[in-house]
């Protein structure tokens, strides 16, 4: 039952008509939402193998094992484990020939009486697409937008539903997965910002290249990448920690673009609300920074995260075009201190009227939405390459009627001049730098780390021309 625009009804009664397709579904926290639609359109005999509501923790403990944190991807995947091996333990002997097994599970903080938040939560599905292969693994994370607790439960179920449809029938198109995710909703009831696919139904999937489509596809504002490489829902980095970020293209980072964020990172450390904390350090990329003609460079993303990650750094990417909507973003998880680390060429675009037109309350409204929370602009200075003038914030100039606004941020140390910097780096400029690793000009190779200028020399990135030397 292969529908070209299935509804809810149709995904559902699709899965319970097929011979195949026969499973367990767990939910934990909102009730059985996405079971209920399997008995709801009818034939659910032929699908559902047991449907499990372990709401009490003390239940969930016994069942699924002790666990700090009951709404968590950790919780997700004991929970798909135990499932799926007692499907295997109870039915493979009778069915397993004939049978593709599934798990739905969930485990979600809804909106109640006592939780008024947001709700949120993890929904995953392990499957096989053929009868006794290995196992793949589909997770994703939701935040739950709307205000009416009954709302919130038809939007988990819609998702449920979606998810399940989404491992059998998209798994080798993650574009179309990733858009199905949301039909049946829009993106003001639910946003989902993580996901992450294994095992051999998603063979040679990168799970970064899956994150930023959820950007690019706006199901998510942002996404997050460890160091590891490991994709990360937000909040399990940067709840309640200090945060420094740098925005940037990355391509390459070069030797200033990380001294101006150690140099901003020294000075935050010392700030009086960081000094007994460990800072959340943050490289960011938008999607401006990623875009083309021809639209988002998959292969050349990747190339900027792993360079990023070869010198150590996390890495965001988002569809945040100013700097408040960053700001509003991390705040969202935070109440600690937020540093930017920007160049005098960045702070002038703050500045820049033309940013602004289409804000009712123009520059000023944007100032205050961006130092309304404990933020600190920290400025590296730049230097103009035809009359080598060093400018700094505190030279910056910019225009009359905002010369007072401007003496304002940094009589208050909203905005504050970097002067641990290094000299030599001023005259580095990221395009010039490019355009030397394009051309076959070895004079780039000083102007990156040495592990940088190794990966793009070893992986041809960015249209890198070897010299003779190489």
């Amino acid at each position: 039952m292969n529908l070209p625009n299935p509804s809810t009804h149709d995904k559902a009664l699709a899965i319970n008509l097929h011979p195949a397709q026969y499973g367990t579904f767990a939910e934990i926290g909102a009730g059985q939402e996405v079971a209920r639609w399997f008995f709801h359109v009818g034939g659910a005999a032929a699908t559902v193998a047991r449907s499990i509501s372990a709401y009490d923790m003390a239940m969930s403990t016994a069942t699924y094992g002790p666990t700090a944190r009951y709404v968590s991807r950790q919780r997700l995947q004991a929970m798909l484990e135990y499932e799926f091996q007692l499907l295997l333990t109870q039915l493979d002997g009778v069915r397993g020939e004939r049978s593709t097994f599934f798990v739905f599970a969930n485990t979600v903080a809804a909106r109640s009486y006592s939780h008024q938040e947001d709700g949120h939560g993890w929904l995953g599905v392990r499957f096989q697409t053929h009868p006794r292969e290995a196992p793949s693994d589909l997770l994703i994370h939701v935040r739950l937008l709307e205000r009416d607790n009954l709302r919130e439960q038809e939007a988990l179920g819609i998702l449920g539903v979606n998810l399940l449809y989404a491992a059998f029938h998209y798994y080798q198109e993650p574009d179309v997965l990733i858009r199905s995710l949301l039909d049946g909703l829009t993106r003001d009831r639910a946003e989902i910002d993580v996901i992450q696919c294994t095992g051999p139904a998603f063979a040679g999937v990168d799970n970064r290249l899956l994150s930023l489509q959820l950007v690019e596809q706006q199901l998510t504002d942002a996404a997050m990448f460890t160091v590891d490489g490991e994709v990360v829902q937000p909040s399990e980095i940067l709840y309640k920690r200090p945060i420094l970020i740098e925005r940037g293209s990355f391509r390459p980072p070069t030797n200033l673009t990380l001294d101006l964020l150690a140099c901003a990172l020294e000075r935050f450390r010392h700030e009086p609300q960081v000094q007994e904390e460990s800072p959340v350090v943050l490289l960011e990329m938008t999607l401006r920074n990623l875009t083309t003609d021809r639209g988002v460079d998959h292969t050349d993303f990747l190339a900027r995260v792993d360079l990023l990650r070869a010198v150590g750094q996390n890495v965001l990417i988002s569809n945040f075009g100013r700097y408040f909507r960053l700001v509003d973003y991390l705040a969202s998880y935070t109440q600690k201190p937020i540093g930017i680390a920007v160049g005098v060429p960045s702070l002038r675009e703050i500045f820049d009227a033309e940013y602004y037109k289409d804000l009712p309350g123009g520059r000023l409204e944007s100032f205050g939405r961006l130092f309304k929370n404990a933020v600190k602009v920290y400025v590296y200075p730049s230097r103009d390459p035809t009359s080598r003038a060093v400018t700094t914030v505190e030279t910056l100039e910019v225009e009359r009627q905002f010369r007072h606004l401007k003496a304002f941020l940094l009589e208050n140390h909203y905005v504050e001049q970097l002067d641990n910097y290094n000299q030599s780096y001023l005259p580095i400029v990221t395009r010039n730098v490019l355009t030397k690793i394009q051309t076959g000009d070895p004079a780039w190779e000083a102007l990156v780390p040495p592990r940088i200028a190794q990966l793009i020399i070893q992986h041809k990135l960015f249209g890198y021309q070897p010299t003779r030397e190489h």
